[in-house]
């Protein structure tokens, strides 16, 4: 299993929500959070003095896929989605997840991961 984060604009959410659906990725976490990168924001005028602001608001999205394939296949579609081709797109990290476990059920692994025959799973 793999974890997949990605960091993206705030005004790309709807569009990464839309491409993740379209090839069914099924169970995400968004937050909004700040942060900053190669960016490292901007310079603001503010009653006449310079502020730098360099917490900038980002939109993360949390999502564990069952195999490289889907991994691939989820990172395509959350680069094509979130592309501005400007410094501030974002970045996309993947780790290995060792475990996994759905509380309700005590289903582990991928079968925790994945929805099964009851809509409650989703």
């Amino acid at each position: 299993m793999i974890k997949i984060e990605a960091i993206v604009r705030e005004e790309k959410m709807e569009d990464v929500k839309e491409a993740l659906q379209k090839i069914q990725v099924r169970g995400l976490t968004v937050s909004q959070v700040m942060g900053c990168g190669t960016q490292m924001g901007y310079t603001e005028q503010v009653r006449g003095s310079k502020i730098h602001i360099n917490m900038l608001p980002k939109i993360k999205f949390e999502i564990i896929v069952s195999t490289e394939e889907w991994e691939r296949k989820t990172i395509d579609a959350i680069c094509a989605a979130a592309h501005t081709g400007n410094v501030g797109d974002g970045k996309i990290f993947s780790y290995e997840i060792r475990e996994a476990v759905r509380i309700r059920t005590g289903e582990s692994g991928t079968d925790a991961i994945q929805p099964g025959e009851d809509p409650a799973d989703d």
